[in-house]
């Protein structure tokens, strides 16, 4: 018998207790950022290789970082073969975020290469982090993975809303995640959030999911949580650590309005600031 259990995602059982899960967007590489916002208590922190030039090492102390407070991390993962999709699971992620899932088939072959048997064909080694360095026995790994790793498709696009109903119903999935912004660009009306359009697709993703017994996921303001909670939206990302370091910044920058430099405007990477 197996001595070892792979780490219980904190986030699913809130989930699947029928809970609203609080997560925070990380830009930057410093994994005190992650301690941070784990302290700060959120069940999750979602870390970038879409965007953000975060190699593997950056990954794995954010990981480190958020564990030692209980916190989840998922990995927004770069498109590409099964290793980049496993290889943050094996680092001990609690999920990974999988952008821009287009179709039905899509979303298929992203469960083939992430989810062990009988789900999916994920590569098996068991050898890392996740898998307790060979602690956990070979069909517990398995099994353990299946239910407790998260795997989360980004519906950012208008083209998966016609597969829309199917994606969610597929074994393996346990989140759609609604992406406003290049949703926005998508069906031409960039930043209109409040296009007809964007609306009705982020209460069919919510919808979908609930219907299909899985999780609504998408991005919120404060100002935003309640109506999104109302929609059926269960994880709900709030904030970014660039946006409280730029605001923090401007708060204190903005001590020194009354003691302006004469003449002119300076530029600081794109932002005009009064001399």
């Amino acid at each position: 018998m197996s001595l070892c259990r792979m780490r219980p995602s904190r986030t699913l059982a809130k989930l699947r207790a029928g809970g609203i899960a609080s997560c925070f967007k990380l830009n930057l590489a410093d994994a005190r950022a992650a301690e941070i916002a784990a302290l700060a208590g959120f069940d999750c922190l979602w870390t970038d290789r879409e965007h953000v030039p975060n190699d593997l090492s950056v990954v794995e102390a954010c990981i480190w970082a958020a564990k030692a407070h209980d916190t989840d991390v998922i990995v927004r993962v770069s498109r590409g073969g099964y290793s980049d999709y496993i290889r943050p699971l094996e680092l001990d992620a609690a999920g990974i975020m999988v952008p821009h899932v287009m179709s039905l088939a899509d979303a298929q072959n992203v469960v083939r290469m992430t989810r062990f048997h009988p789900v999916g064909r994920r590569p098996v080694d068991g050898g890392n982090a996740d898998g307790a360095y060979c602690g956990v026995a070979f069909n517990d790994y398995l099994l353990q993975a299946n239910e407790q790793r998260m795997v989360i498709v980004q519906i950012e696009d208008p083209e998966p809303l016609n597969d829309l109903d199917a994606i969610a119903a597929l074994d393996g999935i346990d989140m759609l995640f609604f992406g406003p912004g290049d949703f926005s660009q998508g069906i031409g009306a960039p930043g209109e959030w409040t296009h007809p359009r964007l609306l009705e697709a982020r209460r069919r993703v919510a919808e979908a999911a609930l219907a299909h017994g899985k999780f609504a996921g998408t991005v919120a303001g404060p100002d935003q949580i309640d109506a999104w909670v109302d929609m059926g939206y269960r994880f709900l990302s709030v904030g970014a650590d660039v946006v409280g370091l730029s605001q923090y910044c401007g708060t204190l920058m903005a001590a020194f309005a009354k003691h302006p430099e004469p003449g002119g405007v300076r530029v600081y990477g794109g932002c005009e600031k009064a001399r």
